[in-house]
């Protein structure tokens, strides 16, 4: 018995890979993901080994993610792959309290990110 098995959210040359709940501004996520976009793989890894943002470590463990999903579950060549899409989206923002002068009270937000990157094999070129 069991549940039917899902239908791929993805095309069959594409892999993708989500992290979620990661502290860090959507906006500030968003310029991270915007350098890799529509790159090659080495290339993206290459652009976060060497971004200078504390987030894009993060970023680079979902890309090879990702990649690694491509390789193991698709059976894709990682050597045509390249970042079809690098989305980020909005997770939870934790509010918390700072004391201000004359007993007053500052609101102190502290944002999540999620952030889904799509790799996807590059057709044959002949």
């Amino acid at each position: 018995m069991g549940k039917p098995s899902a239908e791929r959210r993805v095309a069959e040359n594409e892999a993708r890979a989500v992290s979620t709940m990661l502290r860090v501004s959507p906006r500030k996520l968003n310029t991270v993901a915007e350098l890799i976009r529509g790159r090659s793989v080495e290339s993206a890894l290459a652009a976060l080994t060497f971004s200078r943002r504390r987030i894009s470590n993060d970023v680079k463990k979902t890309l090879q993610s990702a990649i690694a999903n491509a390789e193991n579950n698709h059976e894709l060549d990682v050597d045509r792959l390249f970042v079809a899409e690098a989305f980020v989206g909005k997770a939870l923002v934790m509010k918390r309290f700072s004391a201000r002068a004359r007993g007053r009270v500052g609101r102190v937000e502290k944002p999540f990110s999620q952030l889904t990157v799509v790799v996807r094999e590059r057709e044959e070129q002949d």
